[in-house]
């Protein structure tokens, strides 16, 4: 049987830099063992396999695959997903076409809208599903410092300490002084059970202050070797959980709070993730994370 499948940039306005994205269409009739081998065969951080709508609220129904495990929700599918339904949907354009996705996913129904551009990468936001909340405690400095090859006192800056906190899956946020420190960072497999815990989660974003741009305010990097996904170039779920540590450690205001995050720039593969937090009576009240997409090929799969 011949299924189509795309590949996509996330993350980024132009092709070979983001986090590269396959998309497998027409999935019904696929065993969770076939596609799980599927997401091994691309190799790539994650593998989306889209399935009919449940019901008319939705646009489709799609479930997340790395190499190793599946996953309940994650955010570079969640973008690249919604920007190629939306193209599947109208085609090429002209001008602008404005779109509203939902994608019903793991964690429940995923609301998004995206914008087609003529000749220019598509962007699409979406509302995150649930607020971030704590995942726990952390193992201390120094076992952390240890999983990623750096000393004790490269670990923190102003009053950012190790912290847990997740939407889907949990993560490990480990901040760093500065870009030096955070280029330096590398797991060290020995380790790593020891600083990030033992479950199938236990991926560390490390992130620091100092960035390349002025228009960004974190840089970033995440390290999912138990996943088998050594280094990720963008992962907007961990941007969303992120939210939780900006709004614990920085204690943001009431209003909405635009926040540009960097990553996958030691790649080769740069990437922006557009995270946006409003904070009402001082809570969190809503989450969106945002960025855009380019189609790079098509294709099909004979399984």
């Amino acid at each position: 049987m011949s299924r189509h499948y795309a590949i996509l940039d996330v993350f980024t306005n132009k092709s070979l830099a983001g986090n590269p994205l396959a998309v497998v269409l027409d999935s019904e009739g696929l065993s969770d063992e076939q596609m799980q081998k599927i997401a091994g065969e691309f190799n790539l951080s994650e593998t989306v396999f889209v399935f009919p709508p449940e019901n008319p609220g939705q646009s489709a129904s799609m479930r997340i695959f790395t190499p190793k495990v599946e996953l309940p929700f994650a955010g570079h599918p969640t973008v690249g997903t919604a920007i190629l339904t939306a193209m599947e949907r109208f085609g090429d354009v002209s001008g602008e076409q404005d779109s509203v996705v939902v994608l019903k996913q793991k964690i429940g129904a995923v609301r998004c809208a995206v914008i087609l551009r003529e000749n220019a990468a598509a962007f699409a936001e979406f509302d995150v599903p649930k607020l971030p909340e704590s995942a726990g405690p952390t193992h201390n400095v120094e076992l952390i410092a240890a999983a990623l090859d750096l000393e004790p006192s490269d670990i923190g800056f102003e009053n950012h300490a190790p912290s847990r906190f997740q939407v889907g899956p949990p993560f490990n946020f480990v901040p760093v002084r500065d870009l030096d420190a955070l280029a330096r960072a590398k797991p060290v497999p020995a380790m790593w059970k020891a600083g990030f815990g033992k479950d199938d989660h236990n991926d560390a974003y490390v992130y620091c202050r100092e960035t390349r741009s002025h228009d960004s305010a974190f840089h970033a990097r995440l390290f999912a070797p138990e996943m088998g996904i050594p280094e990720d170039p963008a992962t907007g779920s961990a941007a969303a959980a992120f939210a939780g540590v900006v709004h614990f450690y920085d204690g943001l205001t009431e209003g909405t709070h635009h926040i540009r995050i960097e990553q996958g720039f030691e790649m080769g593969r740069p990437s922006l993730i557009d995270l946006e937090i409003d904070i009402l009576h001082n809570s969190m009240h809503a989450v969106r994370i945002g960025g855009q997409a380019t189609l790079v090929a098509r294709g099909e799969l004979f399984i």
